[in-house]
């Protein structure tokens, strides 16, 4: 890599401070002062995660949204590939969108405060009281009729493969009744891989698979959804790869 990017991406990763050193703060007393999550929310789709893309040179095509009831809940359960994935996502779905995230990102300066009063879950993966507590609150979030966004492969991918699902992601969607719908991300690997703010323009490619439905399902049954889920996320990304040869 050249001096040229290496210096283009620290000036990147120092807008992106700033940036979200203005917009989180600004989201979070919009929050106080009105007492809702629907403008912060929007603040973050219209302008905080449109930002961080343009930053980063990152384009967004959106497939399969057409499948949606927008004014539904879903758990929206997809591959995770970089931090791209978060503003691609809130760009692709205009709704009052909530994630499942780890609980260290609460101790965060900024990011943790407007995560936290945008009842963002938190989850701690290595206890499994922390696990319970995650569950309970995701089921919270669905139950409202608000949709939730889970990458249930735990952590960002470290080759841009696509990882096993743990089930218990998905155990909100079966208590609530509330569809899962298998997200594909392309592309936001390439373009940001972990190793540091190195960012490269490109396209991320966002897939909306078909709602699994879960009414009448138990939570016998995680396993079982959880592959059938993460095999449908495969079956987008292996169509989207140009054929060997």
């Amino acid at each position: 890599m050249g001096i040229g990017w290496r210096l283009l991406n620290v000036v990147q990763g120092i807008v992106l401070v700033v940036w979200s050193a203005v917009c989180i703060p600004a989201a979070v007393l919009m929050r106080v002062v009105t007492g809702s999550t629907r403008l912060p929310l929007a603040m973050a789709r219209r302008v905080w995660a449109p930002g961080v893309l343009m930053l980063g040179g990152a384009r967004v095509r959106v497939t399969g949204r057409d499948r949606l009831d927008l004014a539904s809940a879903y758990l929206f359960a997809g591959n995770h590939q970089s931090f791209h994935d978060i503003p691609a996502l809130f760009v692709a779905l205009p709704v009052e969108l909530r994630f499942v995230a780890r609980r260290s990102l609460r101790k965060v300066p900024f990011l943790g405060w407007y995560m936290e009063a945008m009842g963002m879950v938190f989850v701690e993966r290595s206890r499994r009281l922390g696990t319970v507590r995650a569950v309970s609150d995701a089921k919270e979030v669905l139950a409202s009729g608000a949709s939730l966004v889970t990458f249930p492969e735990g952590t960002r991918t470290s080759d841009g493969s696509v990882g096993e699902f743990k089930s218990a992601s998905l155990v909100p969607a079966i208590q609530t009744g509330v569809p899962i719908v298998p997200v594909a991300i392309e592309g936001a690997f390439e373009m940001l891989p972990r190793g540091g703010f190195k960012p490269r323009p490109g396209t991320i490619r966002v897939t909306f698979g078909e709602p699994i439905e879960t009414r009448g399902l138990a939570e016998s049954d995680r396993r079982t959804l959880a592959r059938e889920v993460r095999e449908r996320v495969l079956a987008i990304v292996n169509s989207s790869r140009p054929p060997a040869g």
